[in-house]
C-alpha cells in the first residue's frame, strides 16, 4: 500500500471557506487578466442571464488548490496537480461566502497519487461548482 501523509488518507476531507468581496474579484481579474465586464461592470451584468455580478470560475479553482496545498498538506508534502475537472453548477455572486471541500475518494495502492471530490457550496448550501482532483502527494522534504 501507498504510504501518503494522514491527511490524504481514503475519506479524509479539508475545507476553505471565504466571502467574495468586490475587492477580491477585481484582484483576481487584475492577476488574471481576465477583465471581462461581467465580473467588474454592475450595469453590463444587470443586463446579463446573472442580473448581477458574478465572481470568476477560475476563483473557485483557486480556493481547490489552498484546500490541497495548504490545509490538506501543510508542512509534510507537496501537492502536484495531475489533473482537474470542474462543473459549475450555479454562479457565486460578489458578497457570496463559499466553501470549497476536497475529500478523498480513492489513492493508488502503487503510486502516491490521490483522487479527490471537490465541491463548492454558498452560504445557503446551494451547489456552486462539483468536478475532481488527481494529485501526486511528494513528500517534504524528500526522504
Amino acid at each position: 500500500m501507498t504510504n501518503v501523509p494522514n491527511n490524504f488518507k481514503l475519506g479524509s476531507s479539508a475545507s476553505v471557506s471565504r466571502v467574495i468581496t468586490d475587492e477580491t474579484v477585481r484582484e483576481f481579474a487584475n492577476l488574471s487578466g481576465d477583465t471581462q465586464p461581467l465580473h467588474l461592470d454592475d450595469r453590463y451584468a444587470s443586463d446579463t442571464r446573472f442580473g448581477k455580478r458574478i465572481a470568476h470560475g477560475a476563483l473557485l479553482v483557486g480556493m481547490v488548490s489552498a484546500v490541497l496545498g495548504v490545509e490538506m498538506a501543510g508542512q509534510d508534502a507537496t501537492i502536484i496537480f495531475l489533473g482537474l475537472s470542474v462543473n459549475f453548477i450555479n454562479p457565486v455572486y460578489i458578497g457570496d461566502e463559499v466553501k470549497v471541500n476536497c475529500e478523498v475518494v480513492s489513492v493508488r495502492e502503487d503510486k502516491p497519487i490521490v483522487k479527490l471530490a471537490v465541491r463548492c457550496t454558498n452560504q445557503s448550501g446551494t451547489e456552486a461548482m462539483n468536478g475532481e482532483a488527481v494529485v501526486y502527494i511528494d513528500p517534504y522534504p524528500i526522504t
